[in-house]
């Protein structure tokens, strides 16, 4: 499978984790300070596990050349975490967006600033 379509799955995945799991991942993300060093250690390992399918697509994609072959894979794999894991913050239920819909604009976003096919590139088309 190609990386594009890859990293389009783990964004979509990943997202609908904030619907299915958003009082438990609420509560994790505030009161992870108070873990136990032993559990502490057991999410780190999870968490550097996840970072790395996520890294290593992107740098797949660069290599094949399906992405941008100037992208800083460190870099674009934590702005893809980050944004994705803040939606605990303000995703509701019931609110504008379904979690799928949010899901399209996130891999729409991300996928646009990755690709290497893209037009857009910092600097051009800008008045």
């Amino acid at each position: 499978m190609p990386a594009k379509e890859r990293l389009r799955l783990i964004i979509k995945d990943f997202v609908s984790v904030f619907d299915i799991y958003k009082a438990h991942l609420t509560v994790f993300y505030q009161e992870s300070i108070y873990l136990k060093t032993e559990h502490e250690e057991i999410v780190r390992k999870k968490r550097n596990e996840f970072k790395t399918i996520i890294q290593d697509v992107i740098e797949e994609g660069v290599i094949t050349g399906d992405f941008r072959s100037d992208l800083s894979v460190e870099i674009t794999t934590m702005a893809i975490l980050g944004m994705v894991n803040w939606t605990y913050k303000w995703y509701q239920r019931n609110g504008e967006k379904r979690i799928e819909e949010i899901a399209d604009i996130y891999t729409d976003l991300i996928l646009h600033a990755v690709s290497e096919n893209e037009n857009i590139r910092m600097g051009e088309g800008t008045s």
